[in-house]
C-alpha cells in the first residue's frame, strides 16, 4: 500500500471540501488504487491540529478544540520527528504570505499541490527560482486548479508544449462569476446591477464584486497559461479592461459601490442594445502566442459559438494549435466552485502519488 501524507494549509471552502472528499474516497482509493491518503496536520492561518491516527469526520471540531497557535517550523519539526513518507503540502489558501514558505517546505522534503494562484503569478524571477528549487530537491509542484478549477486546462497545454505541438492562441471565459453575470444578463431582461447582486447572493462573486469586475483574476489565469507555454511575461504587461468606472473603483468604499452600483446599468444597457439578435456579450481572456499579447476584455460572440452558448457559471477554453488549424480544441464545463476545485486538487494528489515510491 502506497501512503501519502498531506499537510493541509487552509480550511476555507476548498480546504474543508477537500478533507470531506478524501474521507469519502479513502476506502475506494485503498481498494482500487492501493493508495492511502493521510492528513496528519491541518492548519488555518492561526492554529494547527496534529493527529497521529487517520483523519476523522470530526476534524473541524478537533481543530477548534485542540488546535494551537503555530509557526511553520513547528509543523516542519513535527513531521520530521514522525518520519512521515511522501509528504505533500496542500496550499488551499489564497495567501500572498504563505507562498513565501514554499522554499522552506521544499527544502524540508515536501512536494506541493496548490489551489492558490499566487506562486505562479509573481514575478518571472520568483517563478523561475521556484522551479529551480523544485529541480534541486527533486520535488513536484501540481497546480491544475489554478485555471478552470477541475477542468484539465494546464495539463492539456503542458502536453502540447512538451510534444512540440505549436499552440498559436488560447481564448476563453476564465471567470465563473463573470460567466454567470453575462450569461444571465444577455438571456434575461434585468438590470446589470440586479444580476450582479444575484451573483453575490449565489456566492459566485467575491465579497467585494469589484474584484471580479476588475478582470485581474482572469489576467492572473492568463499569465499562468502564457508562462506554461514559455512566454516570459509579467502581470503588468497584460491589457485589462476594468469594468468598474473610476468613481466606483477601489479608491471608494464597498458601501459606496453598493449604493451607486446602478450607475453601471446604463453602461451595460448601451452595449446590450448594440447587439444583433444572434449575439451576446462575453468576458474573455485571450493569449496570442504569435504576437505575445495578453488581453482581458468584453467581446461580442454569436449565441451558437462555444463561448456564446455558455450557461450558468460555466467556463469554456478554446486552444488553437497548428494541427487543429481553425478548429480549436474546446474544453468546457464547471470552471468555478469549491467542490470542483477540491476535486481537482484531489486529482492532482492522485497523479502526484503515481510518481512517488511505495
Amino acid at each position: 500500500m502506497k501512503k501519502i501524507n498531506l499537510v493541509l494549509f487552509g480550511t476555507g471552502n476548498v480546504g474543508s471540501k477537500l478533507v470531506h472528499q478524501v474521507l469519502q474516497a479513502r476506502k475506494i482509493l485503498q481498494e482500487k488504487e492501493g493508495l492511502e491518503i493521510n492528513i496528519p496536520v491541518i492548519a488555518n492561518s492561526t492554529i494547527a491540529f496534529f493527529q497521529k491516527e487517520n483523519q476523522q469526520p470530526s476534524w473541524e471540531t478537533d481543530l477548534e478544540k485542540f488546535g494551537f497557535p503555530y509557526k511553520l517550523n513547528d509543523i516542519l519539526e513535527y513531521v520530521r520527528q514522525q518520519n512521515y513518507e511522501n509528504l505533500i503540502a496542500v496550499d488551499a489558501t489564497a495567501s500572498e504570505e504563505f507562498v513565501d514558505h514554499y522554499f522552506s517546505l521544499i527544502e524540508s522534503g515536501f512536494h506541493i499541490v496548490a489551489a492558490n494562484k499566487v506562486a505562479n503569478t509573481r514575478s518571472s524571477q520568483f517563478y523561475l527560482e521556484l522551479r529551480k528549487k523544485l529541480r534541486e530537491h527533486h520535488k513536484f509542484f501540481f497546480y491544475e486548479t489554478n485555471v478552470g478549477a477541475g477542468l484539465p486546462i494546464v495539463e492539456t497545454l503542458r502536453s502540447f508544449h512538451r510534444s512540440n505541438e505549436r499552440v498559436t492562441k488560447v481564448r476563453g471565459v476564465f471567470s465563473g462569476s463573470l460567466s454567470y453575470i453575462f450569461n444571465t444578463y444577455c438571456a434575461e431582461e434585468k438590470a446589470f446591477s440586479e444580476v450582479l447582486s444575484e451573483a453575490g447572493v449565489k456566492g459566485f462573486t467575491e465579497p467585494d464584486p469589484r474584484v471580479d469586475l476588475s478582470g485581474k483574476d482572469v489576467a492572473r489565469k492568463l499569465l499562468i497559461l502564457g508562462r506554461e507555454l514559455g512566454l516570459e511575461k509579467e502581470f503588468e504587461e497584460i491589457t485589462i479592461q476594468d469594468l468598474v468606472p473610476p468613481h466606483l473603483n477601489g479608491q471608494s468604499t464597498l458601501k459606496n459601490f453598493h449604493e451607486k452600483k446602478k450607475d453601471l446599468d446604463p453602461i451595460f444597457l448601451k452595449l446590450k442594445k448594440e447587439l444583433k439578435q444572434d449575439e451576446v456579450i462575453r468576458h474573455v481572456g485571450e493569449l496570442d502566442l504569435q504576437t505575445g499579447i495578453l488581453d482581458v476584455k468584453l467581446v461580442t460572440e454569436k449565441r451558437t459559438s462555444a463561448l456564446g452558448s455558455l450557461q450558468n457559471a460555466d467556463s469554456s477554453f478554446e486552444i488553437f494549435t497548428e494541427s487543429y488549424g481553425e478548429q480549436p480544441l474546446v474544453i468546457k464545463g464547471a470552471g468555478a466552485g469549491a467542490a470542483v476545485t477540491a476535486r481537482g486538487v484531489l486529482t492532482d494528489l492522485i497523479k502526484l502519488a503515481e510518481k512517488l515510491p511505495s
